[in-house]
Parts: structure tokens; sequence; C-alpha cells
């Protein structure tokens, strides 16, 4: 049988990269991400509490060796920049940092972005997708793991929900930082 890791290369790659990183619009990429988090967003694709058309009906077909076994092979993908990414805007991301202050986003996803366990890495994620994400926290309608981004995105305006992911996906990248 296939190991977890040739069966992500076979099943995940196409939309989440080889190595992890997407290249796919509002496709979230894996590389640097918690196993943790990984097998939590796994679990609630397959629960039903997060829909995402295919990832759903992938999920639900998983037995809880296959969760474990592929959050694991993405804990393993080493964190890396981001794909091709808008150029960042100095204006944008100075909005953004305050935003993050302010909402102390740092202060659950890691002084550097890099995230830790249940906590996703937000440095360098597409930027496309951090929207999508916050915008759904914002509007009550993505799950997460605990209710903690429903309520700090809940009455950010739509300006400084586009800062905010602006300033996350311009986040460097610590090649060698792992959560």
């Amino acid at each position: 049988m296939a190991s977890y890791a040739e069966r992500y290369a076979a099943q995940c790659a196409a939309c989440h990269g080889a190595q992890g990183v997407s290249t796919l619009a509002q496709t979230p990429s894996l590389a640097g991400q918690p196993s943790f988090y990984a097998i939590t967003q796994l679990f609630l694709f397959r629960d039903g509490r997060r829909d995402s058309g295919p990832m759903t009906a992938i999920a639900k077909t998983m037995s809880d060796d296959d969760l474990r076994g592929f959050a694991d092979a993405i804990g393993k993908l080493p964190p890396a920049p981001p794909a091709a990414t808008s150029p960042p805007d100095a204006q944008r991301l100075a909005r953004g940092a305050a935003a993050a202050q302010r909402l102390h986003c740092l202060g659950c996803h890691g002084s550097q972005g890099e995230g830790a366990r249940q906590v996703p890495r937000v440095a360098g994620q597409r930027e496309d997708y951090l929207l999508l994400a916050l915008r759904g926290f914002r509007a009550g309608t993505r799950a997460g793991y605990q209710p903690a981004m429903t309520e700090a995105m809940a009455g950010v305006a739509a300006d400084e929900l586009d800062d905010l992911a602006h300033f996350l996906a311009h986040l460097p990248v610590q090649p060698g930082a792992r959560p």
C-alpha cells in the first residue's frame, strides 16, 4: 500500500501543490501547516462542519487512520514561500499590521505567523484564500476548531479584512521554522 506521502502526491497535490504550495485561486497552501491543524480541518470536512465541494467529498471517505496519515504527511511539508503573490503595498501592509495588532492575530498564530498545534500558519498563505477565510469567519459561515475566529472577526470592516489578508500573506516565511 502506498504511503500517505505518496497518496498526498497522487490525491492532494493537484490542488494544494506537490510541496504544499498552492497555485490555484482560493486554494490554501499546506506547506508548513501543523499536523494537528491539518487533522482538525480534515475532521471538520469529514464531519460536514466545513464544506468545500472536493474536500468534503474526499474527507467523507477517510478513516481515522487516513486522517492521521494525511495530517502527518502535511505536517512534514516544509514551510515555503508562497506561489506568485501580489506585490506588497506599503500602505496596505501598515494598515494590515495595525489591524493584526488590534485583533491580536499574532498572539494566536505566532509572532511570525508560523502557527502551532490547532492554529494554522498564516505567514505566506495565499492572499485570496486568507481573504476568503476571514470573510467566512466574519459572516459566521466558516467553522473553526473553536469560535475564536468568528468572535475576532465580528464587526471588522471589509476593507480592513483586505488589508489584514494582504499583511498576513506578505509575512516572511521562515523556512526552518516548524510549528
